[in-house]
């Protein structure tokens, strides 16, 4: 799968995502200080699932009447895991 990853996601968790074979670009590395609206943009442009714990993605679009196309949001909770990998869960 194709994800890009926001400043604010973990570095393990792209790491792992990577490891599994997914494409994914982290915008800490990338792009860093990007704003939300080129992250939705990149994300939308480049038909990746963006990964983000900013719960604000969810309304900015419909704050500034900006529709996105083929883009999923997934808000995660990581949680510690004993094997020292992070689960997340879509929220």
């Amino acid at each position: 799968m194709r994800f890009l990853a926001d400043e604010n996601f973990p570095g393990s968790a792209v790491d792992a995502l990577r490891a599994s074979g997914h494409d994914v670009i982290w915008i800490r590395a990338s792009a860093p200080g990007s704003s939300d609206r080129e992250v939705l943009a990149q994300a939308s442009h480049e038909q990746r699932i963006l990964l983000t714990f900013d719960k604000d993605f969810g309304e900015w679009p419909k704050r500034h009447r900006y529709r996105p196309h083929a883009v999923s949001y997934y808000y995660a909770s990581l949680r510690r895991h004993p094997g020292g990998l992070a689960k997340s869960s879509p929220t």
